[in-house]
């Protein structure tokens, strides 16, 4: 058996030739226990000369990855610099390009790296997958979209609360049954904007608003949350049935759909949509064009997310998601952990109001020839005072 001080130069040759090796490599090259591997990197660790990663070791890089905890002055405390930062996103297409370019910004800023993979929507497996080759290549804080619904979800859930690297969950948070697990998140109020796209709607005369979504995306479950919601706290008259889903924009099927929607829309009397998302409204722009149903003159289209929203003809009124500061945050407060050395970091749960964005697609004055009985006027001033005190909350 080699001596210690051997066993050591032999890890240290090790780790200079691959990067990053294995404990249980070195456990079967050495020829000696884990417990004395785990030793000897520490000793090692202790001097300088190797930093632990997530089941082994790799060289130190102080002027890259090591974090200076003294610090990079932020909003949520001093903030860990020259860190090396993972992320790990369902997608790089859609929604989530405008997250990571946030999410680098604020890195960079505190002279660290990020370093992004994709994983897939509402794959745990590929989520764990993704965050384990993150944490071999020895990243020191984590940002992560995982899936949250389902067993094996919440599995991962539960392993990601247990690694020792700070953990963000972006976009997410725990579902009830794990509601107590000591993550920390940043993520976009989407219920809350539904709600207020339904009170823009209402201070423009309209009682009945029309909820269309896509089955992909896991924010269309918070926006019906929203809107039910508004319906339910203004007195509006029953919403049956004017929770439609839809195929995406262009999927087999999507035109056909999407004028039975406009049709519909007439026949039932609706005068307002709450759309998910941009493509989407768009869409049904052009299936109603087609019936002669023009907007805004017929029909009130809201989007939700205002990706193209203000290419659109005409330009569509929209709730925009705070994308880039939500990575911004998310970057924030992950070094902010890392920094922290009291051991009393609370968890935090942030979250970030969306704007409304007032174009053409809805009109801009209220018609009193469109109000019901029911649209008393304590009814519009309340809506009007939540649109207002949005304003003044939402996140510039």
């Amino acid at each position: 058996m080699p001596l210690a001080a051997e066993r050591q130069e032999m890890i240290l040759a090790a780790v200079r030739k691959h990067g990053m090796v294995r404990l249980s490599d070195l456990v079967a090259q050495l020829g000696v226990t884990a417990v004395t591997v785990r030793r000897d990197v520490t000793l090692l660790a202790d001097r300088g000369l190797v930093q632990r990663v997530h089941g082994g070791v790799a060289l130190a890089h102080r002027s890259q990855t090591q974090p200076m905890r003294e610090g990079v002055p932020g909003p949520y405390g001093p903030m860990a610099a020259r860190a090396l930062v993972g992320m790990v996103v369902p997608s790089v297409e859609y929604y989530w390009p405008q997250v990571i370019q946030g999410a680098h910004t604020a890195v960079a800023a505190a002279e660290g790296r990020l370093v992004m993979r994709a994983s897939r929507w509402e794959d745990p497996a590929e989520d764990r997958r993704q965050v384990n080759a993150l944490l071999e290549r020895g990243v020191q804080a984590l940002l992560v979209a995982p899936a949250t619904t389902g067993d094996t979800a919440m599995e991962v859930l539960r392993w990601l609360g247990s690694l020792t690297v700070p953990v963000i969950l972006v976009e997410r948070r725990p579902p009830r049954e794990l509601l107590t697990l000591a993550l920390d998140t940043a993520r976009t109020a989407h219920a809350l904007g539904a709600g207020l796209a339904v009170r823009h709607l209402v201070t423009l005369g309209h009682d009945r608003v029309a909820l269309i979504t896509t089955r992909q995306s896991p924010t269309s479950r918070a926006l019906r949350t929203g809107w039910q919601e508004a319906v339910d706290t203004l007195g509006l008259p029953p919403h049956v049935g004017l929770d439609i889903e839809v195929p995406s924009y262009g999927a087999p099927g999507w035109a056909g759909a999407y004028t039975g929607v406009m049709e519909r829309s007439r026949e039932l009397g609706v005068r307002a949509l709450l759309v998910h998302s941009d493509r989407e409204a768009i869409g049904l722009i052009e299936r109603g064009r087609d019936l002669g149903i023009s907007v805004p003159g017929d029909l009130a289209v809201v989007t939700y997310d205002d990706e193209i929203g203000a290419a659109s003809d005409p330009p569509l009124t929209a709730l925009r998601p705070q994308k880039h500061r939500l990575g911004v945050t998310a970057a924030q407060l992950a070094l902010a952990k890392l920094a922290d050395i009291s051991g009393e970091w609370p968890v935090h749960r942030i979250e970030l109001w969306p704007n409304v964005v007032v174009r053409e697609s809805c009109g801009t004055a209220p018609r009193p020839e469109a109000l019901q009985p029911s649209m008393a006027p304590d009814l519009l001033a309340e809506a009007g005072q939540t649109l207002r005190a949005g304003s003044r909350r939402t996140p510039k």
